[in-house]
């Protein structure tokens, strides 16, 4: 049971994933949808994949399993700053404009205790903060709400990528130190950054599998916003950017069909899983860092 928990939730058709929530395929979605669907999707399925919510849990097997609640760590940080730019960002048309008050809600939710195993549940706020998502979303289609607004404009997406270069860039610190062997981690890490710490071996599996959820969320996410700023990328010429992007989050998201995570060293008999996720996310940082500059520049 515990293995047939841990198996990753398969990839979400974003934009079939937005027409579905609106009961047909003719449906012309409005700006945002896209995004927000994808973003309610991914909460989705850290909600309810094989075993629910384990990050939680009190009992086995859910208690004694490590890999899966870090997985959903790295999926749950990637969902917060989804929601978080979506508040901030995306809906509101200048720094002195009004947020939206379901946004505000969706925010405040998903940021709750992610331990929490009752009084209430964490399921229970997450799911709350859904809802909240849910109203945003279907006023962005009927657009009787004025405050319900998404704006796709590059300095917005801008914004939000400068986060994600961030969070990239501290995974791929984290997982080229699972070695702690200069000449190993020389290509992953930033000449004028400190010498890292080797992780500590019970620690590798850790890191990886919340670099590895965090990956998969963005993924959908990186998608979703591919459609809905599809016009700005296009007068960018920032598509190529994206894609390379969107190429490297899915290697990271490639299935690993060893049973447990491995720290081989050099050209030895066994791989080492933490650099090889951590090249395809360094080179994800990369085409992160040349698309902003594109969107501010271009």
């Amino acid at each position: 049971m515990g293995a047939y928990w841990s198996i990753q939730p398969t990839h979400l058709d974003v934009s079939q994933e937005a027409l579905q929530r609106f009961d047909g395929e003719n449906v012309t979605l409005k700006p945002g949808v896209a995004t927000v669907s994808a973003v309610m999707g991914i909460a989705e399925a850290l909600l309810d994949k094989p075993g629910g919510y384990l990050s939680n849990d009190v009992l086995p097997p859910g208690l004694l399993m490590d890999n899966t609640p870090h997985w959903e760590f790295g999926v749950l940080t990637e969902l917060r700053d989804s929601v978080a730019a979506l508040r901030n960002d995306f809906s509101r048309s200048q720094t002195q404009s009004t947020e939206n008050r379901d946004l505000r809600e969706a925010e405040s939710q998903f940021n709750y205790n992610a331990s929490s195993w009752m009084l209430p549940s964490t399921e229970a706020e997450y799911r709350r903060g859904l809802d909240a998502l849910g109203r945003y979303m279907k006023a962005l289609m009927s657009g009787t709400d004025r405050s319900a607004k998404f704006y796709t404009r590059a300095d917005n997406l801008s914004a939000y990528l400068q986060v994600v270069e961030k969070r990239l860039g501290s995974y791929a610190q984290r997982l080229s130190a699972s070695v702690g062997e200069p000449e190993l981690t020389a290509a992953l890490v930033l000449h004028s950054a400190p010498p890292l710490d080797q992780t500590p071996w019970y620690r590798i599996d850790d890191v990886f599998y919340e670099a590895r959820g965090y990956s998969w969320a963005l993924l959908h996410t990186i998608q979703a916003l591919a459609i809905d700023f599809a016009d700005v990328l296009g007068d960018k010429n920032a598509q190529l950017s994206l894609q390379q992007v969107l190429r490297d989050l899915q290697g990271a998201s490639l299935p690993k069909w060893s049973p447990i995570v491995l720290n081989g060293h050099g050209y030895g008999l066994f791989p080492n899983h933490s650099l090889v996720m951590g090249s395809y996310i360094s080179r994800a940082n990369a085409a992160v860092l040349d698309l902003r500059v594109l969107l501010e520049r271009g």
